[in-house]
C-alpha cells in the first residue's frame, strides 16, 4: 500500500487515495488523466475512496470483491450514477432498467440473443458488412473507429430491426449515439444537475441528437406497424408483447429499448475492432497467423455459422483486445441498502466505481499486462482467476448480447482479413482516450490488398 494513502482508525472504512484537494477532491486527475488515475488506484488496495467535489465515492479494485458485488451481492446495488445518466437514451431500456422491470425485460429479450439464435444471424451479419468492406479502395485512409462503428451499427439494425440505413443516414445515427454517450460520461464525472438545464451549446447538441435517434427509430416502428407480418425480429417481438394486464407496450418503451440496444451494440464493438486492427498493424507475425487461419477456414466459400468455432486464433485476438483495450474505463453501482464487501461496510446510497480497463491490466492478474499477447488465451496456458476477465460484466446484469458480440467481432475480423491488410500511417502515434469508451486517439489506417495464403473457391 502507498505510504501516502490516507488511512482511518476504523478497519471497515476504506482508506482515501492520495492527491485529494480541498473542495474539488480528486476531480483534476479524474478529468485530465482518468485512465492512468484508475490504474493507479489499484495500487492502493482492494477498496479505496476518492472524492469528486464534495462527494465521496468508493472504488472497488479487487477482482474477488467485484465478482461478489456483481453476483451474490447484486441485489444490494443499483446501476448507480452512470446508469442514471445513460437514461438519456431511454428511461426504460434494458441496459438501465432496475429491479423487477429489468428482470421482466431481460426474460422477454433473452430468446433473441440465445447462442442458437445468434448462429442464425450469421448470414445477415455477413450480407450487411460485406458491401462496406468490398467498397474500400487500395491505399484509402480509413477512420477505423467510424468505419467499425458503422459496421457494428448496421449489423445491429439489420438483425434486430430488419432495417438498413443508407450511408449518410447511418452516419448521422452513429454521431447522435456518440453525442449522447459523451454527455452521459461528462454528467457522471461532473454531476451538477443545474448545468444540465442550461441552454449551452453541448446541451443543445444533446437535445438534437436525442431527437434524431427517437425520430429514426420511430420511423422503423411505424413501418413495422404498417406491415407487421413481413419480419420476425426484435421490433416485431416488442410490438407483439403484452404486459401483465394484456396491454401492449407503450411506444415510448419500445423506442427506449431499440435505441438502447442499438447504442450498446455499435459503440463498444466498433471501438474494440478499431483496437484489434491497430494492434495487428504493429504485429506482422500475428497478422500472418490470422490470414493463414482465415484463408484455410474460408477456402470453401463465404463465411457461415459453421466457420465461427473454427476461427480459434481469430477469437484469441478478440479476447486479447477485450482484455488490453476494454472499452469500459468506468462502471458505477450504488448501494441500495447497507452491505458488506469483504471487510468494508457500505451504507445505503454509497456510490461505487470499478474499472474493467484497469482490472484487465493488473500485473497481479496478467503477466506482462501491457503486451498484446493472444496466446495467453491458449487452453494450455494458465487462465486468469474467476472474476478477473469480465469483458461483458457478470451476474444478472451481464450483457445480454455477449454471444452476439463474440460472433459479430469474429465474423467482421475474418471478413476484413480475407481481403485486406490495414496499415498504420507512418509518423503517427496512437494512445487510449477515455470518454464513455476507451477509444484510440488516432484511429486512422490505410488499406492494402492482400494475397490469400491458400487458394479459395471463387464466390
Amino acid at each position: 500500500m502507498s505510504p501516502d494513502i490516507e488511512t482511518t482508525a476504523h478497519t471497515d472504512i476504506p482508506p482515501t487515495a492520495p492527491g485529494r484537494l480541498p473542495l474539488i477532491g480528486h476531480a483534476v486527475p479524474l478529468i485530465r488523466n482518468r485512465l492512468k488515475f484508475v490504474e493507479r488506484l489499484r495500487t492502493y488496495g482492494p477498496v479505496v475512496r476518492i472524492s469528486v467535489g464534495p462527494k465521496k465515492v468508493t472504488v472497488v479494485n479487487s477482482h474477488e470483491l467485484i465478482h461478489e458485488m456483481l453476483t451474490s451481492k447484486s441485489n444490494s446495488f443499483s446501476k448507480g450514477l452512470l446508469g442514471e445518466k445513460l437514461k438519456l437514451f431511454g428511461q426504460s431500456a434494458l441496459p438501465v432498467a432496475e429491479g423487477s422491470p429489468h428482470l421482466r425485460r431481460r426474460r422477454l429479450l433473452q430468446p433473441a440473443f440465445h447462442r442458437e439464435q445468434v448462429s442464425r444471424y450469421v448470414n445477415t451479419m455477413r450480407e450487411t458488412v460485406e458491401p462496406s468492406i468490398t467498397a474500400w479502395r487500395e491505399g484509402e485512409p480509413l477512420d477505423l473507429k467510424t468505419e467499425m462503428g458503422l459496421m457494428a451499427q448496421n449489423v445491429a439494425m439489420s438483425v434486430l430491426c430488419s432495417f438498413r440505413a443508407e450511408q449518410e443516414r447511418a452516419r448521422a445515427i452513429l454521431d447522435a449515439v456518440d453525442t449522447v454517450f459523451t454527455a452521459a460520461i461528462w454528467r457522471t464525472m461532473v454531476p451538477v444537475t443545474s448545468l444540465e438545464r442550461l441552454p449551452t451549446r453541448s446541451n443543445r447538441h444533446l437535445k438534437a441528437a436525442r431527437s434524431l435517434l427517437r425520430s429514426e427509430v420511430a420511423d422503423i416502428i411505424a413501418q413495422r406497424r404498417a406491415d407487421p407480418d413481413t419480419h420476425n425480429d426484435l421490433v416485431t417481438l416488442l410490438l407483439q408483447t403484452r404486459d401483465e394486464t394484456g396491454a401492449p407496450l407503450p411506444d415510448n418503451e419500445i423506442l427506449s429499448e431499440i435505441i438502447g440496444l442499438l447504442a450498446a451494440g455499435s459503440e463498444t464493438t466498433g471501438v474494440m475492432l478499431a483496437w484489434l486492427f491497430h494492434e495487428l498493424g504493429h504485429a506482422p507475425e500475428l497478422e500472418h497467423r490470422l490470414h493463414s487461419e482465415v484463408d484455410s477456414v474460408l477456402k470453401q466459400g463465404p463465411i457461415t455459422a459453421e466457420h465461427i468455432p473454427q476461427l480459434t486464433f481469430t477469437r484469441q485476438l478478440v479476447s486479447e483486445t477485450l482484455r488490453l483495450h476494454h472499452a469500459g474505463w468506468l462502471v458505477t453501482r450504488q448501494a441500495t441498502e447497507p452491505v458488506r464487501l469483504g471487510q468494508i461496510s457500505l451504507p445505503a446510497g454509497e456510490q461505487v466505481l470499478w474499472s474493467p480497463y484497469a482490472l484487465h491490466r493488473d500485473p497481479a492478474l496478467y503477466p506482462d499486462p501491457l503486451r498484446f499477447d493472444p496466446d495467453r488465451w491458449l487452453p494450455e496456458r494458465p487462465q486468469p482467476p474467476r472474476g478477473a476477465f469480465i469483458p461483458f460484466g457478470s451476474g444478472k446484469r451481464m450483457c445480454i448480447g455477449d454471444a452476439f458480440a463474440w460472433t459479430e467481432a469474429t465474423l467482421i475480423t475474418a471478413l476484413i482479413a480475407s481481403r485486406w491488410r490495414l496499415r498504420p500511417i507512418p509518423g503517427t502515434t496512437t494512445k487510449p482516450i477515455g470518454l464513455l469508451t476507451v477509444h484510440p486517439s488516432n484511429p486512422h489506417m490505410t488499406t492494402e490488398t492482400r494475397q490469400q495464403t491458400t487458394t479459395r473457391t471463387p464466390q
